[in-house]
């Protein structure tokens, strides 16, 4: 017999998700909904359970500003062009802080202020390896570190990788900071659908090759920013993601790896935050929620 479910706030959204009775998908997209509907702003998530296959999709096709999350697609371009030998992981290049914009060539410099990565600005002139960039651009979400690795492999080849693998809107157009081409409307954009495909294709071992994707699980692992996807989960489940961030926006993607070995992808993207704060703990909230709906 079923308990008797009442509609608690979030008791009820947990109990809806994991257990008074059974839930189809569209039950708890519905559910889903709902809870996005409580905090202001535009939402999509993207669910895949990589061992049966079910999935839930809410606003999945939107195109959202990519954010931080385009440096996932820069990280497989990296890993791609070494397995081809175009250069190798332990190179070491010079850090440097100019580059120039997509639209007219004109030099522009990032600000250690606007970067969450400040540290790296007292190395300009130094050399570091290839692998160490990389590492940074992911785990701290590195501007600097960014924009020298997308000089390096190309932001057209970029794109035409992630069309490869499957995406159908994502865009990788530039580094960060080109203000001239966000003026023009020129900016890296993305959709909660293309995030999961790449991030299930890696989980499956079939970006680059499989070394290539448990080297790339192994960074994503790292990841300091942790306030949405892992924020509420046990101890004992690892998440390979990356966050993304600009005024009103705040993303998280990734691949969450349950202590029996079970995995699933989710992806959750936002938009038009007014609160913030609001915002992320809701994210987190569904993403816990999702987690206990696989236990």
């Amino acid at each position: 017999m079923y308990q008797t479910c009442k509609p608690a706030s979030l008791v009820f959204f947990y109990l809806m998700l994991i257990g008074c009775q059974p839930k189809t998908p569209d039950q708890i997209k519905s559910t889903i909904e709902k809870e996005f509907s409580k905090t202001e702003g535009v939402f999509a998530i993207a669910f895949k359970d990589l061992q049966n296959g079910n999935t839930v999709f809410v606003n999945e096709d939107s195109v959202f500003h990519a954010a931080s999350t385009m440096k996932v697609p820069v990280m497989i371009e990296i890993f791609k062009q070494a397995k081809g030998r175009k250069f190798l992981l332990t190179d070491s290049i010079e850090i440097k802080n100019e580059f120039k914009s997509i639209v007219d060539s004109s030099v522009y410099s990032l600000h250690r202020e606007d970067d969450s990565d400040t540290s790296i600005y007292e190395h300009i002139g130094e050399r570091r390896t290839v692998y160490s960039l990389t590492y940074d651009m992911i785990i701290i979400s590195s501007n600097l570190a960014t924009n020298m690795m997308i000089e390096l492999v190309g932001a057209t080849n970029a794109q035409q990788t992630m069309r490869d693998l499957g995406t159908k809107t994502m865009q990788v157009l530039r580094g960060v900071e080109d203000g001239k081409a966000y003026e023009a409307g020129l900016n890296n954009s993305t959709t909660a659908y293309d995030l999961m495909v790449i991030f299930e294709k890696m989980a499956k071992g079939e970006v680059v090759d499989s070394t290539a994707s448990a080297e790339m699980i192994k960074i994503l692992l790292d990841q300091k920013f942790n306030d949405i996807i892992p924020a509420k989960l046990p101890p004992d489940v690892k998440v390979a993601h990356k966050t993304g961030w600009i005024t009103g926006v705040h993303h998280d993607g990734g691949i969450v790896f349950l202590p029996d070995g079970r995995k699933y992808v989710l992806v959750l993207l936002s938009k038009n935050l007014k609160d913030e704060k609001a915002g992320v703990d809701m994210m987190a909230r569904v993403s816990k929620a999702i987690h206990d709906k696989m236990q």
